[in-house]
Order: C-alpha cells, then structure tokens, then sequence
C-alpha cells in the first residue's frame, strides 16, 4: 500500500491525465468516423472540431499561464482576486466569441449543418469557459488527482453519449454536437457545484490585476498562435510546394506519432509550472532555475534511448500505424529526423515556459515567432534543395536550435545556468530516480 500511494504522485497522475485523454479522444473520432451515416456529416463534426478547437486555444492561449503563474505561491487573499479577475476576462472573451456567432448565424445563408455550427458554437464556447477555469486553477493548486478527474467526466460523458447514440441508432451530425454540448454543460455544472471553478471569486476582482493579467495573456496568446503556426506551417508548404498530393498524408503519421514525445512532455511541465511559479513569487530564482534545469535534464536524458529505439524500429512502427500503404513511403525516414531533434524539445520548451514565469512573455513570443521565420524560411529552402519532405523534417533541427539559442542568450541575462548544467542534473537526478524505483520495487517484494 506504501509502494502504491509513492507510486501514485502529482508526476504520475499528470502523465496519466495528458496520456488517457488523448486515447479516449482518439477512440471517440475512431467511432463517429464508423458510424456517422456518411462521409460528408463526419467531414461536419471534423469542421466544428476544428474550429472550436482553435477559439478555445485562443482563450486557454490568453489565460492559463498567466493564471498559473500569478496564482502559484499567491496568498489567499491575492489568489481569489487572480482568479475573480481571469473570470472576468474569460467572460469578456467568451461573450466576443458569443457575439461574433450571432452575429453569423443571423447573416449567414447556407446548409443546414454549417447553420447549426455556427448556432451552436457560442452556446457550447459558454458552456466550457467554468470547467476550463477550474482546469487551470487545479493545475495552479497541483491537484491533477482533481484534474484527472475533471477531463475523465468531460470526455467521458462524451464517449459514453457517442455510444449510446451507436447503440440506439440515433447518431447523426445533429445529435452529436447536441451531445457534445450535454457534456460540456455537465462538466461545467459539476466544476461549479464542487467550487472547483471558484466562480464566486468574481466578487474579489480588481481592475488592476485584470490589466496585470491581460497584459500577460496579450503575449502569452501571441506565443500560442505562433507555435499552432509552427505545427501547421510545414502542412501548408508542403501542400503548396510538392505535387505529390500524397506527401501531406506522408509528413501527418509521424507528426502524429510525435504525440508519444508530447505526452511525457506536457505532463512534466504541467507539474513543473506552478512549482517554478511558486519559487519566483518567493524571490528564490536559484529554486526555479534547479527546477527547471531537474525537469529538462531528465526529459532530455531519459528521450536518449527512447528516440534510439524509435529511429532503429521505426520502419515497424510506420508499417504497425499506417498500414502496408506506408512502407514503401518517406515515412520512416522523416520519422526518424523527427527522432534527432526529439531531444531538444524539452529544453526548447522549458525555456520558454520560464521566460513566462520570468514575467517576460513577450520574449517568449519573440523565441517562438523567430523559430516559425526560421521553420518556413527552412522549409521553402529544404524543398529547394532535396524536392522531397527529407528537406522539411531536417529544417525541424535548426527551428529548434534556433529557439534552443535564443533561449539560452536572453535567460543567462536573468538567470545564471549553463546548458551544460541542465545534461549533468539530468543524469545525476535520473539515476537517483532509478535506484530509488528499483529500491522500492525491492521492499515491496521483501
């Protein structure tokens, strides 16, 4: 029972949050994409995903850092204004968004399900804003056992639907958005019931931290599009640039499999956050920077032999994924580039998040603006050079050095760490990890 409640930590539960929810959202398209009685209504639901997906990154992009950031270590009395003053914005930006529906439902003039999106779009924006509140101010008090549990009764109650729908043979485009919405309006509801979402916090509001935050959220957003834009940018020169009409396909699966590098990686840093938060709202900036050289180091040390094994099998795990269609492919070989700068990624990444934490986010979004110039300048000349994806995968390398650079000269301004430092921790606290997991195991067999 000991082995199990060490087991059983903020590390784990937050892997197992960023890990299951991906699969439960994976399984649920899997099912619309079988059943959904034609082509044209999944191509609908993918439409809204889409969509809804990128206003609410713009709104999580404005607020959730921020709100970590000046939550984390806060006391009480300033942690509710934090959070009666992020309420206030998400209101404000959730009613633009509201508006802007309207407004198109009202004008626009087409099919039947496109009007049904845009009716339903705003009422479902609303519907989430709670439980997206109490999601980052979970992750500020480090209760992702809490978490956990939250996006388990979102996308839960959204599967659960879906296969009652299957069931009951009642699934068509209309029902699952209205399902959707049932689910976001439950979560919510519960959010708010168990004062997750800390909504009476409004009453603690004050126009100054809500300028403190805007200010930061106006950089943080401007971070969040430019790195959607970084993914999305070798989509689109490879759409424009290759005849192949193949080749996006191609560059997609080992992009996606890039989400098993992603899983480890946004769990660490959801854990790492506000610990680093806490430590400046201390004035200890040596705590954060041990903090952030400890997570990096590790990431870094342990992705070593995981990008190894990746880039030896990778022409098995293409042909497990993709099927026959993709052996004969460029795949494999992207795959593997992919596998050559997987370990720069968690520097790369925790730079920047301590850049935020620094207060300075607007040099955060300079990092991230400069590595998509360098990503789209590497692409059109990769494509010149090889005139195959080889040349867009291997512009992945220097966009991360690039960031990985600028990173390292702008910190050492506030901070004093050498990159050196962060591979030396990286071992040193990995092997401690391993004898002390090992040692564990042991006890509990003995």
């Amino acid at each position: 029972m000991q082995f199990l409640k060490k087991l059983v930590n903020k590390h784990t539960l937050s892997l197992a949050s960023n890990a299951v929810m991906p699969i439960v959202g994976m399984v649920t398209v899997s099912l619309l994409a079988r059943n959904f009685p034609d082509k044209e209504e999944f191509g609908y639901w993918i439409l809204f995903l889409i969509s809804f997906t990128l206003a609410n990154f713009f709104r999580s992009g404005f607020q959730q850092t921020s709100l970590v950031k000046f939550y984390s270590g806060a006391t009480e009395e300033k942690a509710r204004t934090v959070v009666g003053s992020t309420w206030v914005i998400g209101l404000f930006l959730t009613a633009l968004f509201v508006f802007f529906s309207f407004i198109t439902y009202i004008l626009y003039k087409g099919t039947p399900s496109t009007e049904l999106i845009i009716k339903m779009f705003g009422i479902i924006y609303l519907c989430t804003l709670p439980s997206s509140v109490a999601l980052w101010v979970l992750q500020a008090e480090q209760r992702f056992g809490r978490m956990f549990v939250l996006e388990l009764i979102g996308q839960g109650s959204f599967f659960i639907s879906i296969v009652t729908l299957i069931i009951t043979h009642k699934i068509n485009f209309q029902m699952v958005l209205y399902a959707y919405c049932w689910s976001a309006m439950t979560t919510s509801l519960i959010c708010i019931f168990l004062g997750w979402a800390k909504i009476s916090s409004i009453a603690y509001e004050s126009r100054a931290c809500i300028k403190e935050l805007f200010n930061f959220g106006k950089y943080s957003v401007g971070t969040s599009i430019s790195s959607y834009l970084l993914r999305a940018s070798d989509t689109y020169i490879i759409k424009f640039m290759l005849v192949d009409p193949s080749a996006v396909g191609v560059y997609y699966l080992p992009q996606r499999l890039m989400e098993v590098i992603e899983i480890p990686l946004r769990s660490f840093i959801a854990t790492a956050l506000p610990t680093m938060s806490a430590a400046i709202q201390r004035n200890e900036p040596l705590q954060m920077t041990y903090i952030m050289k400890k997570y990096a180091g590790i990431l870094t040390v342990l992705l070593i032999p995981v990008s190894i094994v990746a880039f030896i099998t990778a022409d098995i795990v293409i042909a497990l994924i993709g099927g026959p269609k993709f052996i004969a492919s460029d795949a494999a070989n992207v795959f593997r580039i992919f596998m050559c700068f997987a370990i720069l990624l968690p520097i790369d990444r925790f730079f920047g998040i301590s850049l935020d934490i620094l207060n300075k986010p607007h040099l955060n979004m300079v990092k991230v603006i400069l590595m998509l110039v360098v990503n789209i300048a590497g692409d059109f000349l990769g494509i010149y050079i090889f005139h195959n994806l080889y040349g867009v995968a291997l512009s992945s390398i220097f966009t991360f050095l690039a960031g990985i650079i600028y990173g390292y000269w702008v910190l050492k301004r506030n901070l004093k760490f050498k990159i050196r430092d962060i591979f030396y921790l990286g071992i040193v606290e990995t092997k401690l990890l391993i004898i002390s997991f090992f040692s564990r195991a042991d006890q509990k067999i003995n």
